[in-house]
């Protein structure tokens, strides 16, 4: 059985960088996948982008990425250090619209 993979870049809060390959059929959204590679994600609301925790910058391949929704604008906006280029990973699922993403990461730990 083949499973096409969604590639991404994820730059660390130390600058490291890892390439990552997902299951395209993995159902879950940015922010649960990195935590199933071990990054680091306190993660408070669970979810619902009332935290930025796991707030992210897109360096690259955002651009078929959906608009951020009203919930998501508003948490971003709370915050000093985002930029446009800003989103929280826990609002992007994992699909192929997310292939070749690169982000880094912002948020708390």
């Amino acid at each position: 059985m083949h499973f096409d993979m969604i590639r991404i870049t994820v730059e660390d809060r130390e600058g490291v960088v890892r390439k990552l390959d997902i299951p395209e059929e993995i159902d879950l959204n940015l922010m649960e996948t990195l935590k199933t590679f071990d990054y680091d994600m306190r993660a408070t609301c669970g979810g619902m982008a009332l935290c930025a925790d796991c707030h992210c910058k897109v360096i690259n391949g955002g651009n078929d990425l959906p608009e951020p929704e009203e919930a998501e604008l508003i948490t971003l906006d709370a915050r000093p250090d985002a930029t446009a280029s800003s989103r929280l990973a826990c609002q992007l699922k994992v699909n192929p619209q997310i292939d070749g993403l690169h982000i880094k990461l912002m948020g708390y730990q």
